[in-house]
């Protein structure tokens, strides 16, 4: 499964920005959405170092939340199966 991860731009230089996530820093291509403005501090999805789309503060805490969900209960199950 691939999943994209929203990232705040913390600078831009032409069609690349350096992007963070929970302590995270990456190189990423805004190649793809070159028709959106992107500033530092604006939000995107990122996935295999492209932006995809930006996003606002509301749908990147949704998605988030969503993954730690999903890790969340990836973990219990690891838990309830024990050592292998």
């Amino acid at each position: 499964m691939c999943l994209g991860v929203p990232m705040r731009v913390t600078d831009v230089e032409g069609f690349n920005a350096t992007c963070e996530a929970r302590g995270n820093e990456r190189q990423v291509s805004l190649f793809l959405i070159q028709h959106e403005t992107i500033r530092p501090g604006d939000l995107v999805m990122v996935h295999r170092g492209h932006a995809l789309a930006k996003m606002s503060e509301e749908e990147a805490r949704s998605f988030w939340a969503l993954y730690d969900e999903m890790l969340q209960r990836e973990q219990e199950a690891m838990t309830a199966s024990g050592p292998s």
